[in-house]
């Protein structure tokens, strides 16, 4: 009988060390992976639309997951975006307009706090494998922001010698000199490829992915952050010999389809070591397709234009956010969000300070779990582009054009083989488009809701007293200095 009493006290100490286990994985900070996409339009991968090719691994990633339908980021331009994924902040708060080139002695000022240095913060292994275009001398890169590991191109992967454009113009004038130097690959804060070549961009995809799933061995028994910002599907367009022909649509559909690859290694890499039910994996994009490439570039499904406006096809993202047990899986969220509020709902999640500045991002934990009449947290989110100009504003449902000048193919079709067609300029009057009803802003309503109207130019006169507007050559009180290389800092030789 005392050995019967006995067992059972065991058995039951047991159980319960079990539960308490159970009970702190359930609870602990979830390792967070953000897969960000070069280039991708909104019709780009099969849980939005694609034809033509196929995405497995993201279609398997939509049903375990959520997809985000009016998902949106702060600017359709590489550095831009780039600013404000990383510091959860309107890219003109921190200082970015455009797209900075090997010429560039400004990047990411060390005043700033990145969602690297959030999780570091938490004790996180921290790692950048890709594309970082936020500037490429050492003190802008990303061991400087707050991540441990750093392997890949300092920015886009047409600024090179083989950049489409000049190899046209060389064609044509052969006594021309090419603007661009060679292309550096980087580890750390190390050139280890002084001169990236085709056969080296070939790679990228997969050398990339991994690292990336190396990373997340080497780390499976602590928290990590991975950020994997692949340079594709930015052209010039390469794949491994594996992907070349693979999808029958091209090379563009070869391409998308690589990368679906690399995000289901990430997936079976997470599943591998046992932390697949405590990560959070998020997969959107930088910005929307450059058209003007035509066969090379994305679409924006049902979105007008492209990268480089800040139409909705422009800047609003194919979306999927995926943690098993948390995130409800086989669902969609409807409501505006974007990438500035990942570094905040990150924060939340892992119990990090938010930075002691001001941050534009808001925490969407509600719309990420799907709670029920969850609502986006933004009244009014800033369209800027054109060096800092407010050229939209816009809520959960409405959005205001401001008079401004954009490109358009106006019909036309885009290039072909890696070759752009010029673009148009056209320009736009004040106009309100209801984005519920009419999401490819083709039809004025604002006669309809002069109340719309009102409100949303109030909240663009208020955006721009805190953030400024280029064309009326306003600068706004609340943006903070951009990093600048001083004669004392270290250059990027190569």
């Amino acid at each position: 009988m005392l050995l019967s009493r006995l067992l059972a006290l065991l058995l039951l100490g047991v159980a319960t060390m079990l539960s308490l286990s159970t009970a702190v994985a359930d609870d602990a900070p979830p390792n967070v992976v953000v897969i960000f996409i070069d280039d991708m339009g909104y019709g780009d991968i099969g849980p939005f639309g694609a034809e033509g090719y196929t995405t497995p691994n993201l279609d398997q990633m939509a049903r375990e997951g959520r997809r985000f339908t009016d998902f949106v980021v702060s600017s359709a331009v590489c550095s831009a975006s780039r600013s404000a994924l990383l510091t959860g902040c309107y890219h003109v708060r921190v200082g970015f307009s455009g797209a900075l080139g090997p010429n560039a002695k400004i990047g990411i000022s060390d005043q700033e706090t990145t969602l690297a240095e959030i999780c570091k913060s938490q004790g996180y292994a921290s790692a950048c494998f890709g594309k970082w275009h936020l500037g490429h001398h050492p003190r802008f890169l990303p061991p400087a922001h707050g991540f441990d590991q750093y392997y890949g191109i300092p920015y886009s992967n047409d600024m090179w010698p083989l950049h489409p454009e000049d190899v046209a113009r060389i064609a044509h004038n052969p006594n021309a000199k090419n603007r661009w130097p060679p292309l550096p690959m980087i580890e750390g804060t190390r050139v280890v490829n002084a001169d990236v070549q085709p056969a080296d961009q070939e790679q990228m995809t997969r050398a990339f992915t991994e690292r990336a799933t190396q990373f997340i061995r080497q780390h499976a028994d602590e928290p990590f952050f991975v950020y994997l910002p692949h340079p594709m599907v930015h052209v010039p367009l390469y794949v491994s010999e594996a992907f070349k022909g693979k999808s029958g649509a091209g090379l563009f559909g070869d391409a998308v389809m690589e990368l679906d690859w690399s995000v289901g290694q990430i997936l079976q890499t997470l599943k591998d070591v046992g932390v697949d039910e405590n990560t959070l994996v998020i997969f959107t994009s930088d910005n929307g397709p450059w058209l003007s490439y035509g066969s090379h570039a994305g679409s924006a499904g049902p979105f007008r234009e492209g990268k480089g406006t800040m139409f909705e096809g422009g800047y609003r993202e194919p979306t999927i956010m995926r943690w098993p047990g948390k995130i409800p899986a086989g669902t969609s969220c409807d409501e505006l969000a974007s990438t500035i509020d990942i570094l905040p709902t990150v924060a939340k999640l892992i119990g990090a300070e938010l930075p002691s500045h001001k941050i534009d991002g808001q925490d969407i934990r509600p719309l990420m779990f799907g709670q029920p009449d969850a609502q986006s947290p933004h009244e009014a989110f800033a369209c800027y582009y054109g060096g800092g100009q407010l050229q939209a504003v816009r809520d959960r449902q409405y959005k205001l054009h401001f008079p401004h000048s954009y490109r358009t193919l106006d019909g036309r079709p885009g290039g072909s083989d890696g070759a752009p067609t010029r673009y148009s300029q056209a320009k736009i009057s004040q106009v309100l488009y209801d984005l519920k009803a009419d999401p490819g802003e083709t039809t004025d309503v604002a006669a309809q809701y002069p109340e719309v109207v009102a409100r949303l130019t109030a909240a663009g006169e208020a955006l721009r007293a805190d953030l400024g507007d280029k064309l009326q050559k306003r600068r706004g009180a609340g943006v903070r200095a951009v990093g600048k290389l001083t004669p004392q800092d270290k250059r990027l030789e190569w």
